[in-house]
């Protein structure tokens, strides 16, 4: 089980707030550079049996006697033969693209064949063309368990470029006890009773969706219009004294403690908080929450593609998605994993497959929306206008 506190959508979630072309610019990158297509480079699969995989720390499972040890990985390379050279070098979405980017604009290969980084940043690398399209005729598993919700985000229609590793729900976590009520809505953060006692994430990209479906609007299609009318709202909150902070992942410490009572949230984040306390509680909101992914991608020009794809089918097994389910405990991206999880012979796993924070029901999935990212044309003046709300 990963350590309490950290967090992917938070701890390191990156300078999200940065603009893509201030991000380009600011690796070397010209800013309206865009690759004119995806030079592919040869394939040294069939004859190097390896793959580069780098990820973000805490995000695989261990074994329990040797953490050093990684069953799921493993297993891959006993059954393919293929050896996967494993790193946990991806710490801030920005700070790896800016280690990668001058390497792809100049079209040279990254020494990376495989890597996970979240949606907002994978859409920057399928919009500049530094993303491979995958064959997804040698991924069965991909094609028959991906979860119909994920299958189409806005920046990558038909997911040919990425693949979910984990998912998740921003919504909102609250002390049930100590608050005296139930939370359902957005709106209800709002209420008299919680004024100081609210946080919101400091990360544009991870909080603008749920506030603006609090306000009501679809988040598939928003307007510029919708965003800064929401932000006339949370600045006159934040003037008010109501919205105590904003905060990275350590929102979970202000709420375990009780420093505050309600707050933005992501589902993995609660559910370990609830293993130490069972008063608090995370909810989808009536007006509905953000499901995000985190996602694979084969950088352009990596030489060992087909092991790569051969991959991320493995982790599409569900016997295999199962066992990474358990012990990151994230929204399970392979619905089927769900099933072999509750054949489990152990009671806590199989209690895991009737945890709504990880496989959702279809109460919950129809408050659930993939949100339209944010484009690397509207990204400058939004992130103007957002920094200067957090920095009030």
């Amino acid at each position: 089980m990963p350590e309490l506190g950290f967090s992917r959508r938070a701890a390191l979630r990156g300078l999200g707030a940065a603009g893509l072309a201030a991000a380009l610019a600011g690796c070397g990158v010209p800013a309206a550079y865009v690759a004119e297509g995806r030079r592919g480079a040869p394939d040294r699969s069939a004859a190097d049996k390896t793959v580069s995989f780098s990820n973000w720390p805490l995000y695989i499972d261990t074994d329990e006697a040797d953490e050093s040890e990684r069953p799921t990985l493993d297993a891959f390379t006993r059954r393919t033969g293929i050896a996967v050279r494993y790193t946990e070098e991806i710490n801030d979405n920005d700070e790896f693209f800016g280690k990668v980017s001058p390497a792809l604009m100049n079209h040279q290969e990254t020494g990376h064949d495989l890597v996970v980084v979240s949606d907002w940043m994978a859409a920057r690398f399928v919009r500049l063309g530094w993303a491979q399209k995958m064959d997804r005729a040698g991924q069965p598993n991909v094609a028959r368990n991906l979860d119909p919700q994920l299958r189409s985000p806005a920046f990558d229609e038909g997911r040919l470029h990425t693949v979910p590793w984990q998912s998740g729900i921003t919504g909102i976590a609250y002390n049930r006890r100590k608050l005296g009520r139930e939370i359902k809505s957005v709106e209800d953060l709002w209420h008299p009773d919680l004024k100081g006692k609210v946080t919101l994430l400091s990360g544009l990209d991870e909080s603008f969706a749920l506030l603006m479906q609090g306000d009501g609007v679809d988040t598939t299609r928003w307007t510029e219009g919708d965003f800064h009318r929401v932000c006339d709202r949370i600045e006159k909150m934040v003037r008010a004294k109501h919205i105590r902070r904003f905060t990275g992942n350590d929102y979970t410490s202000d709420l375990s403690k009780g420093d505050v009572l309600a707050c933005q949230a992501y589902s993995g984040d609660v559910i370990q908080l609830r293993a130490d306390n069972p008063d608090i509680e995370f909810v989808v909101p009536e007006e509905g929450a953000e499901l995000w992914a985190e996602s694979l991608l084969v950088p352009d020009l990596a030489r060992h593609k087909a092991n790569a794809e051969a991959l991320i089918d493995h982790y599409y097994d569900p016997q295999i998605a199962a066992q990474l389910a358990a012990y990151v405990n994230y929204v399970c991206p392979v619905p089927a994993a769900q099933a072999v999880l509750a054949d489990s012979d152990d009671k806590d796993t199989a209690e895991l497959a009737e945890n709504t924070l990880i496989f959702p029901d279809a109460g919950m999935r129809k408050h659930l929306v993939v949100a339209r990212d944010i484009t690397a044309g509207e990204r400058p003046a939004l992130a103007k206008r957002w920094n200067a709300i957090v920095g009030l």
